[in-house]
């Protein structure tokens, strides 16, 4: 019968810390909510869902993409109103991300909701996904963001809008301690 090795106590603490971190990494969910790239009003009988973008909008969503790139953000799922300009400022920033295309999921929840709408699309997200990305509208995301962190009260066309959460689960975002919050714009130098 082989010798059972004990840890001395300073050896057990570093591995019941090192344990508990590791812990804390996978019981991470990582949320993106991205409002959508400045819209074109050039023509007022458009119906709201089919406005494009803007050539402002056009220039900033690449510009919020490349920013994520370098950060190395990686997304697990990408959702996105069906507006037309949230889906393309969407597809924009997915292939900075080199995330496919045929895999952004568009969820008609994602228009014109109210942020207890979001939270139920957030809330029955599968927890396999770390690291989610939501494209929409104001005023939802804002309201949405402001509620999750009090530190953001203005979302501004193509806004992004990082909170991380100590949490396993996606059904206790918005219940659970918030580790991180970033928000970030095309003006914002």
């Amino acid at each position: 019968m082989a010798a059972r090795r004990e840890c001395a106590p300073v050896q057990r603490a570093m591995l019941y810390e090192r344990s508990a971190q590791i812990g804390m990494l996978r019981g991470m969910k990582t949320l993106f909510l991205i409002r959508h790239a400045k819209s074109s009003w050039d023509d007022t009988a458009l119906p709201d869902k089919d406005r494009p973008l803007a050539n402002r909008g056009r220039r900033d969503a690449p510009k919020m993409g490349r920013r994520l790139a370098k950060r190395e953000v990686k997304p697990d799922l990408i959702l996105s109103s069906p507006a037309r300009r949230a889906l393309t400022t969407a597809e924009i920033i997915a292939k900075k991300l080199d995330y496919k295309l045929k895999n952004i999921v568009v969820d008609h929840r994602l228009y014109a909701g109210a942020v207890h709408g979001l939270l139920d699309v957030i809330h029955k997200l599968g927890d396999k996904q770390e690291r989610v990305m939501l494209f929409g509208h104001n005023p939802e995301l804002t309201e949405l963001a402001h509620r999750l962190s009090s530190k953001i009260t203005h979302m501004p066309t193509c806004a992004v809008a990082e909170f991380k959460f100590n949490a396993n689960s996606w059904s206790s975002i918005g219940k659970t301690k918030l580790a991180k919050v970033a928000l970030d714009y095309p003006k914002k130098s």
